[in-house]
């Protein structure tokens, strides 16, 4: 039997205080296969919300990789070792032709860290913009660039934020125009300032902003702008990457936009911790001549054979057409159940990274209370997902890549009864 409240217990006396928890109660997660994850008692979840285990929990392939390795040598990159460059070669095949060359790290956090000193080395500057309701980790250069819990001591002075693009608000969808406004003027206000400018970073799928449809061509004015002004692109492909969306292998793909830095992270080893910043030869070697940067365990023989097992396993299960397929069966079971829940005022997202934002009238207030209560009420029925958006009232669901249109039945049915049961007041 789990007890609940003494693990919370010893995990505030040895953690600290405040470490997040997902639920009102905790879960206690003792075994994963696939789509499914279970509990110290026993009971079973559907896995709606982890984008770290890209390919399933414990897929035999990665164990068997790490396992492997493991047993036979991992040490750091002051050795000559093939895997890391089979895998950069591997990796960078699925970008385009511009972008050759990668340095691998252990988190999405150190890897915007360093696409962001990359981008100094390249321009010569260090302003960055970002937009205000994203996430791009937690070092102390990367936490800056969120507005959700503000530093201490405030912003730093090379930090701009623009508004995201939003879906509702105001009615009618977001504007290009507008988003390239704001950002023209965050550029010039850096660039009246002893920092200059040197880049935007951006997810390409807005995901922590709650990821608004946005058309081809979204982003072509703020790129141009961004580009007249000297600056680079930072794409941080954390969550949208590696086939999510369905349609693409990354997100800026969808955007028809070429980054000159992407970020990789949480779902390239399945759970292993590797990361990665690729970019050109050139943005790249200019950083490694600025910085000399190592990274003991970065690239590590083991993170390499569980990264190269993930993109194997990609492309034999045919994983990105799973996610086109699955996810659009899913998103047509949630826009039948718009039409029966007046709550829910947009359905939308792409491949398996979708979800609904839930109103609380025709003004298009957020529900985020109510949100929270049906993520709750989901748990309490075996499935796991999570809320996120500027108001926190857009429920997400991003599950492994293995998702079936018989998971997603379950996930919706079960949607349809809970918000039937759920007081929206």
């Amino acid at each position: 039997m789990s007890d609940i409240a003494t693990l919370m217990q010893r995990r505030e006396f040895l953690l600290g205080p405040n470490v997040s928890t997902f639920y009102d109660e905790p879960v206690h997660l003792v075994k994963g296969q696939g789509v499914w994850l279970w509990d110290a008692d026993g009971r079973k979840y559907l896995d709606c919300y982890n984008n770290v285990p890209h390919v399933g929990h414990c897929h035999p392939k990665v164990v068997d990789a790490i396992a492997k390795q493991a047993a036979t040598l991992n040490t750091h990159t002051r050795y000559l070792h093939e895997g890391i460059l089979d895998y950069v070669e591997a990796l960078t095949s699925k970008f385009d032709d511009s972008l050759t060359s990668a340095i691998m790290v252990c988190s999405g956090s150190e890897a915007n860290d360093v696409a962001l000193r990359m981008a100094q080395a390249a321009t010569g500057k260090t302003g960055v913009i970002a937009t205000d309701m994203t996430y791009h980790g937690n070092t102390a250069a990367v936490s800056q660039l969120s507005i959700r819990k503000p530093p201490i001591g405030g912003y730093a002075t090379n930090v701009r934020h623009v508004p995201a693009p939003d879906c509702l608000r105001p009615v009618g969808g977001p504007s290009a125009t507008d988003f390239t406004a704001a950002v023209e003027a965050a550029i010039a206000s850096l660039q009246a300032t002893e920092h200059g400018f040197s880049a935007l970073i951006i997810c390409p799928f807005f995901a922590n902003e709650g990821f608004p449809t946005l058309p081809v061509g979204f982003l072509d004015g703020a790129v141009a702008a961004v580009r007249r002004a000297g600056g680079v692109i930072i794409a941080d492909e954390v969550q949208p990457g590696f086939g999510r969306i369905g349609s693409h292998w990354w997100g800026h793909e969808k955007l028809g936009i070429t980054p000159e830095i992407v970020t990789l992270g949480k779902p390239m080893g399945n759970g292993h911790p590797v990361a990665a910043v690729v970019s050109s030869h050139d943005i790249l070697s200019e950083f490694r001549n600025a910085f000399g940067y190592f990274n003991t365990f970065g690239g590590n023989p083991v993170s390499c054979a569980a990264a190269m097992a993930v993109l194997e396993i990609i492309d034999d299960e045919g994983l990105v057409e799973n996610a086109r397929k699955v996810g659009a069966y899913a998103l047509d079971r949630l826009a039948q159940l718009q039409t029966k829940h007046a709550v829910i005022g947009n359905v939308r997202g792409s491949g398996l990274f979708f979800g609904a934002e839930m109103v609380l009238d025709d003004a298009m207030t957020p529900a985020s209370a109510f949100t929270a209560k049906v993520v709750e009420g989901m748990k309490a029925r075996g499935i796991l997902l999570g809320r996120l958006g500027t108001q926190y009232a857009t429920l997400k669901v991003r599950p492994p890549m293995v998702f079936s249109e018989e998971n997603a039945d379950l996930l919706i049915d079960t949607l349809d009864d809970v918000l039937t049961q759920t007081q929206v007041a």
